[in-house]
């Protein structure tokens, strides 16, 4: 059967990433031959490019890996995503904050529609697929890089706006442009009630009042620019609103993983103190015992930049444990005397007394967990790196609670 890529080779270098791999999955749907490679599955090398292959990168990947100093023609992820947004109307969802889950609850609620995610729709089961048959493609839109600005939405959606991404942006004012810029390239806008200086005729959304199995009101308000986005796209709102009472979460993202030691697990990817904050009072909406709240750091520039409001996020918890700084693609060298140390010594400016644990290696807080754990508490490992292997780790080794 000839497919619109037939014929194409394409290789994903960081084919292991969650954007990479959904990527890659609709490539080959389409009928492209694809290959990749994964620096955590045999790592990178030149001979890993096929002839006649274009090779696709992701922000993360430097100019300088072996696999795109070969002379290939190289396509960022962006792009092939650009691509994807031109065979189907596309809802497009973008945001500081809530990107995956509103995408994900889009998925949920809208079955049977072609999708990549940046995070597992647990539904599903998977962050991407292609239904040849679908009306809409959903994708979630990354205004890391501003390559959001490359996509061609039919309906865009901007959960919210704040300046996170420091290296990228150089104020709230960049931010605010490159949203609007977004919007404006959309048929139709979808925007927080704070946000429609973005665009004017932007269609807003509130807070969706129905059954919903997350907890938290910022997911109630990702509930609600979903059934908006919905609306827009001529859908049934009313039987997409009921089946959000058995939406599932995305992937890290307020996940559940289990028990260890009588206190349950719940694993996020809040790595922004806006997401922190928003994680804890989600916890707290569950009416458990202690929330014990481990975080691990992720850049040293945004460590830097929002220490102050990271100590003041987590002091909503009732227990801290912090681990050293997620270094991703910066280098401790670059930012002299910042590591985790900063944010226990703002939380406990924020909260004097309470208890706080600079546990800096997984081992330590592992072992720190291990002891403070109690029956009916909630354990929260937030961040953007390796923290959820902790949570997990607890988990699969859990003993009976003695407390």
């Amino acid at each position: 059967m000839n497919q619109p890529w037939s014929g194409r080779k394409l290789h994903f270098v960081g084919i292991g990433g969650v954007g990479m791999s959904g990527l890659a999955k609709v490539a080959r749907i389409l009928g492209a031959d694809v290959t990749g490679s994964d620096r955590a599955q045999g790592g990178h090398a030149a001979s890993n490019v096929p002839a006649g292959a274009e090779v696709v990168y992701s922000s993360a990947i430097p100019a300088d890996n072996p696999e795109r100093t070969t002379g290939a023609p190289e396509l960022h992820r962006a792009d092939l995503l650009a691509e994807l947004t031109q065979l189907k109307p596309t809802i497009a969802v973008s945001g500081t904050h809530g990107k995956t889950t509103t995408s994900s609850m889009l998925v949920h609620a809208l079955p049977g529609q072609s999708y990549l995610v940046g995070g597992e729709v647990r539904s599903t089961g998977t962050n991407a697929d292609w239904h040849p048959d679908s009306e809409w493609l959903i994708v979630e839109a990354d205004e890391s890089d501003r390559s959001l600005l490359k996509l061609h939405p039919t309906i865009a959606v901007v959960t919210n706006a704040e300046l996170d991404h420091h290296t990228t942006y150089a104020s709230s004012r960049d931010v605010d442009e490159t949203f609007a810029a977004f919007l404006a390239r959309a048929r139709d806008a979808v925007v927080a009630p704070d946000l429609t200086r973005l665009r004017a005729d932007a269609h807003v959304f509130g807070e969706f009042d129905g059954p919903l199995p997350v907890p938290g009101a910022h997911n109630r308000r990702n509930a609600a620019a979903a059934l908006k986005a919905i609306e827009l796209a001529g859908e049934d709102v009313a039987a997409a609103a009921a089946r959000l009472a058995d939406f599932q979460g995305a992937g890290r993202r307020f996940e559940v993983v289990g028990e260890a030691q009588g206190a349950t697990v719940v694993d996020d990817y809040a790595h922004h103190p806006t997401e922190v904050r928003a994680t804890i009072e989600a916890a707290r909406s569950r009416d458990a015992g202690r929330v014990v709240a481990l975080f691990q750091p992720h850049l040293f520039s945004r460590t830097q930049r929002e220490a102050m409001a990271f100590g003041q996020a987590l002091a909503g918890a009732d227990v801290v444990a912090v681990l050293d700084v997620y270094p991703a693609r910066e280098t401790a060298a670059d930012y002299p005397g910042v590591s985790g140390l900063t944010i226990v010594r703002t939380t406990l400016d924020a909260r004097p007394g309470m208890p706080v644990f600079w546990a800096k290696t997984h081992a330590a807080a592992r072992r720190f967990l291990q002891d403070t754990l109690q029956n009916g508490d909630l354990l929260l490992t937030m961040g953007a790196g390796d923290v959820n292997t902790i949570g997990r780790d607890l988990v699969a080794h859990s003993e009976a609670p003695g407390r």
